[in-house]
């Protein structure tokens, strides 16, 4: 078991280590009086610790980024959320209408919302995946505008394969203006909303969809219900 110094020495030196540059840096004596060899023997009994070590540092720094831009990251536009109405945790899903992985992760949300009425899901446009993508990004947004978000939102991850024609449905199905939705779509607020979120979604270093805010961190991909749930606990233990 690694003595508490170790450990210590470990967190200073490991939030500056990748790749080869460990052993470069632990060649020198360590600072605090504990030895590199020390540190060294430390590394290769848990080597796991560096890619630890470098994750908790791209969590910090995600961090402030979040911590920068916190409004305009939790803040829904329009009626584009569900859950609590006063959370202390909002979990923010970015998401493209075109991606499989995120109508997949719906049934979660619905699960995390249902086993903790403190939470609140936001729903972010991020339109990567296709051309149909940003046409369905502006319409959710139009959906949005007019407070009806969720029967839109639904309908058109419920149509299958994203197409004109499925959007088309959607707007139907959630009884859409449509005249007030075409020109809300040309509108700055509409480009402005779309362009914000792929800026931050850029800082943040999301590499697709879905991805997700909670808290201070950014988490990829599709998650279990239990990954989701660590996050949310991990998030609210940082406001106590």
């Amino acid at each position: 078991m690694l003595g508490r110094p170790v450990v210590l020495v470990l967190a200073f030196l490991l939030a500056g280590l990748a790749g080869a540059a460990v052993y470069a840096l632990v060649r020198p004596a360590a600072p605090g009086g504990v030895s590199a060899d020390a540190v060294r023997a430390a590394l290769l009994e848990r080597p796991e610790m560096i890619p630890e070590a470098m994750q908790a540092l791209r969590d910090r720094e995600t961090g402030k980024t979040v911590a920068a831009n916190r409004a305009g990251i939790v803040t829904p536009f329009g009626d584009a959320w569900k859950g609590s109405a006063n959370p202390d945790v909002t979990v923010v899903a970015y998401m493209d209408y075109a991606c499989g992985y995120c109508r997949q992760s719906l049934p979660m949300l619905d699960r995390l919302i249902a086993s903790d009425p403190k939470v609140r899901v936001v729903f972010r446009e991020l339109p990567v995946l296709s051309a149909e993508s940003r046409v369905a990004a502006e319409w959710s947004l139009a959906a949005a505008e007019q407070g009806k978000f969720r029967p839109f939102h639904d309908t058109l991850f419920a149509g299958g394969q994203l197409s004109q024609g499925a959007v088309d449905a959607a707007i139907a199905r959630a009884g859409l203006d449509r005249a007030r939705g075409a020109a809300f779509v040309k509108t700055p607020a509409a480009e402005q909303e779309i362009s914000r979120n792929l800026q931050t979604a850029g800082q943040l270093g999301m590499t697709g969809t879905p991805s997700w805010v909670v808290g201070d961190r950014v988490l990829s991909g599709a998650v279990t219900l239990e990954a989701m749930q660590d996050a949310v606990k991990a998030a609210r233990a940082q406001r106590v």
